[in-house]
């Protein structure tokens, strides 16, 4: 059993599902060959068995062998499908092996980050792209999710197990990161892993990826408000490009222009009492917005006041921005909203 666990260890999600259908067929095939040449050479099954393993791992002890020519073609057949299959379920366990001893000796293995990294839970069908962009800022990332390491940059440190059980997320060391998002299959599975998540660590700020209405109630009780539906976020953006050609235009270089970051700030002491328009006025990059109790206000038709804990939402330019770790920090923290937030 003990080096049963190590080889499934060793292997692949891919290479074991190719080893189970290879030695599938190697089974098949030795008790039906089994069957045919006890039939033909009128043999016990158990004596057709047993010569038909003998054959199909090469032992071939030659105390059993066919006397006419149907068993010679029962022989021929297993000889020609039984072997390789064998050999080649040996070839995929000894290469993983090996690959595997490889890593290990040149320390390719993904390392864990030291602390203050993004914490991504689950695998929604966007993940990949939300990984490629943080990697592509340098932000330090962990993903929890039932994925095959090797299909992941090598970048992301992977904690492979169900992210909706408690001891993967524990595995991940939410404390020591920054920020969450969590997407998952379904809803319900978002749900499940925000509640082992805030269990965990309390005050972690959270994305999380949904698309039911009662789910985001669920989730604002746990103290997660930001909430959003990629689909919805498309749609809105796609429905708007429609109605104003250059607005897609405006949301893409936003989010995805090198020449300027997102930041997301305190106002500070001196900006208190003052109306946004003011603020516009006297900081430097565009003041996109006010955050106040987890609600982004545009200041469009009215003019909100800056009250003690609000945070201003500003576009900087690249030569003002601090480090790639730092500028992903100061993009999303607790009260940030963004295009789509129900």
């Amino acid at each position: 059993m003990g080096m049963i666990a190590i080889l499934v260890r060793v292997l692949r999600t891919g290479h074991r599902r190719h080893v189970v259908i290879l030695l599938s067929g190697v089974v098949a095939v030795t008790i039906a060959g089994g069957a045919l040449f006890a039939a033909t050479q009128h043999y016990p099954f158990t004596t057709g068995l047993y010569w038909a393993i003998t054959t199909a791992t090469t032992v071939g002890y030659g105390d059993v062998t066919p006397h006419n020519a149907a068993g010679r073609v029962v022989a021929s057949a297993v000889m020609l499908t039984a072997i390789p299959m064998l050999a080649s379920a040996f070839a995929l366990v000894t290469g993983a092996a090996a690959a595997a001893g490889v890593r290990r000796v040149l320390a390719m293995g993904r390392a864990f980050p030291a602390s203050g990294y993004r914490l991504v839970i689950g695998m929604d069908k966007a993940v990949h792209a939300i990984l490629d962009e943080l990697v592509r800022i340098g932000a330090p990332v962990v993903l929890v999710a039932d994925v095959d390491p090797a299909t992941v940059r090598d970048e992301v440190h992977v904690v492979r197990g169900d992210p909706t059980e408690e001891a993967a997320i524990r595995a991940a060391r939410p404390a020591d990161a920054q920020q969450a998002l969590i997407t998952g299959a379904t809803d319900g599975d978002v749900l499940v892993s925000a509640v082992l998540l805030r269990k965990q660590v309390p005050d972690l700020p959270v994305v999380a990826l949904v698309r039911s209405a009662s789910v985001r109630e669920a989730l604002r009780d746990l103290g997660i408000q930001q909430t959003i539906s990629a689909e919805g976020l498309v749609a809105h953006t796609l429905a708007m490009s429609l109605e104003t050609p250059h607005a897609g235009d405006l949301l893409a270089q936003l989010v995805g222009s090198d020449r300027h970051s997102l930041t997301e700030t305190q106002a500070g002491a001196d900006a208190v009492g003052k109306p946004l328009s003011a603020i516009r006025a006297e900081r430097s990059g565009l003041v996109l917005g006010l955050v106040h109790d987890g609600t982004l206000l545009l200041g469009i038709g009215d003019d909100p006041v800056v009250t003690a804990g609000d945070r201003l939402l500003v576009a900087e330019p690249v030569s003002g921005r601090r480090g790639p770790a730092e500028r992903v920090g100061a993009a999303r923290r607790p009260g940030a909203t963004a295009p789509g937030t129900a």
